[in-house]
């Protein structure tokens, strides 16, 4: 199924799949899910993820403890899209897993566990002609990173081979939780905005790194069609038991669609 966002903004959360293990993840992610999450990224873990700080990088690691490779991840998200037909599901992974899989074999897996889209995270769109076209067949959307530091020429590459939305990185460096929006986001979405379609066909653009409250999410809707959730939800999975883990993530999540000062109250 296409990926839509059905809230403004829509709402994307990132899990570490396998943290804490891969039924606590399934119950997290139905949580999110049933809580207003447009669309999940089940992150791969990964013994070398460069872009990802360390609330993320403990994660992986102690996903990565626990055994969990690629081919668990696609069989999580089998058993998701089975619980939840209508949820967006999204394959978060480094290369290095994918190539190891096979990139044929892996669209194929992947398509057949009803995956939406992939964001192969240290994939660039002028190397990417085999692994779009793989992308294509199996009639998965790739989904691309787009960074403030980014030419012109890039993001309106990104624009025309990017499908369900593009991924803009709210500031340079790796992902982590933020007191504020970087004043970079908002002129990246207009940038992007330039090479993404008129209003009836534009590509929605959904903007992570950093974002870890209500007010966060507020101001991702000034100017974006989407605001991703990951540091700030695995930090707080990681704070929890695997036991209450789901309802702490419903809970935030309802709250992330209230203004931290409406919370207060």
């Amino acid at each position: 199924m296409p990926i839509r966002f059905n809230h403004k903004p829509g709402l994307v959360v990132y899990l570490t799949a396998g943290d804490p293990s891969l039924e606590a993840t399934r119950e997290i992610a139905l949580a999110a899910i049933d809580e207003g999450a447009d669309v999940i990224e089940l992150g791969v873990p990964f013994n070398d993820p460069v872009a990802d700080g360390p609330i993320i990088q403990r994660a992986s690691e102690r996903a990565l403890a626990r055994g969990t490779r690629l081919k668990d991840v696609l069989v999580l998200c089998r058993e998701i899209r089975a619980a939840r037909p209508n949820s967006g599901l999204v394959l978060f992974s480094y290369l290095n897993p994918i190539l190891r899989y096979g990139l044929s074999k892996f669209a194929d897996d992947a398509a057949s566990a009803g995956a939406d889209g992939v964001l192969a995270t240290d994939m660039i769109v002028e190397e990417a002609g085999e692994y779009l076209a793989e992308m294509t067949r199996a009639h998965l959307a790739p989904i691309f990173l787009a960074a403030p530091t980014s030419p012109d020429e890039r993001l309106e590459a990104i624009a025309a081979h990017s499908v369900g939305f593009v991924y803009a990185i709210s500031r340079t460096g790796i992902t982590g939780k933020q007191q504020s929006l970087a004043v970079d986001a908002a002129a990246l979405v207009a940038r992007i905005r330039r090479f993404s379609g008129s209003d009836g066909t534009r590509l929605p653009v959904a903007v992570g790194f950093g974002i870890s409250n209500a007010d966060h999410v507020a101001q991702v809707a000034e100017f974006a069609d989407a605001a991703v959730v990951g540091s700030a939800i695995v930090e707080l999975i990681e704070r929890s038991t695997p036991e209450t883990a789901a309802g702490a993530v419903a809970r935030f999540i309802k709250g992330l669609r209230l203004p931290q000062t409406a919370l207060a109250r």
